[in-house]
């Protein structure tokens, strides 16, 4: 259910502050709900996976947190992020 390099490297590309930047909030945010997706059509064929399931809820809860941190520094940020990514509603 991992990334590979491409997949990274094209939401890096696409989510990066500056030319430099492989490690924002943005960034990590970006590939975190990408790998939760990966998951969860894995999830939906291998019910009974639940050492993914695990991880899953351990990953959107780290999502959470950091998506909580964009909001408290910066809120226009935090909504431009989420329509970006295409989550929460």
């Amino acid at each position: 259910m991992s990334l590979d390099t491409a997949e990274k490297q094209k939401l890096i590309e696409t989510h990066q502050i500056h030319s430099t930047d492989t490690g924002s909030v943005e960034v990590q945010v970006a590939m975190l709900s990408k790998r939760i997706s990966k998951l969860s059509d894995h999830l939906q064929g291998n019910i009974h996976d639940f050492a993914s399931r695990q991880g899953l809820l351990k990953m959107i809860g780290k999502r959470k947190r950091l998506l909580s941190y964009i909001k408290d520094k910066n809120v226009e940020k935090y909504q431009d992020l989420v329509k970006k990514i295409g989550i929460r509603g």
